[in-house]
């Protein structure tokens, strides 16, 4: 999965979560959920393919174990329990989609590292960070490597429906008329 598909489908999970367990109140804050759907991406893709490309030649390493996961979480209660803060819950719970979207389960020696040993495989693509880059791009973009363009269009898909709401809503709010207008601004006084 590329972009538009981490941030489009975990958006999509944290508004369904929000519909389904209204009291919940689940927020759903697109910067926040589009940033921890790349965090583990941030992280690793940098570190794994460019700073230790020679050694571990992976980007999948650490930001896409359970145990950076839940630690991630750990913090992101404490800082909710002590300050309120509900922003680290929204990113711990997007780079814990972003684990669960690319299927890290398949590679167990990653989901559970270091119980499994303290190695990472190596990615199947060679080559430096811009050949990777374009790979990736040119596979993510191509309708004949489905397992990666689908989920990309669905997620893009989700985006604009989004966007479109949230301009929609934009306009309406607009469109108030000056009596409400008056009477809103009698009410803040």
């Amino acid at each position: 999965m590329f972009i538009f598909g981490h941030i489009g489908i975990t958006l999509g999970i944290f508004y369904s979560l929000n519909r389904l367990l209204p009291k919940k109140n689940i927020p759903v804050d697109f910067k926040w959920i589009a940033f921890g759907a790349l965090l583990p991406d941030f992280i690793d893709k940098p570190l794994g393919r460019i700073i230790l490309a020679e050694t571990i030649g992976s980007g999948r390493i650490f930001a896409h174990t359970l145990l950076f996961a839940t630690l991630l979480g750990l913090l992101a209660a404490y800082a909710f329990y002590q300050k309120g803060w509900n922003v680290p819950l929204i990113v711990a719970g997007a780079s814990f989609c972003h684990i669960l979207e690319d299927q890290i389960w398949n590679s167990p020696e990653i989901l559970f590292w270091p119980l499994l040993g303290w190695g990472f495989p190596k990615d199947t693509l060679s080559g430096g960070f811009i050949e990777y880059f374009t790979r990736i791009l040119n596979n993510s973009y191509n309708p004949e490597s489905t397992g990666v363009f689908i989920p990309e269009m669905i997620g893009l898909s989700i985006i604009l429906l989004f966007t479109a709401s949230h301009i929609r809503s934009n306009i309406e709010a607009k469109k108030i008329s000056p009596q409400a207008m008056k009477k809103k601004v009698k009410e803040q006084d």
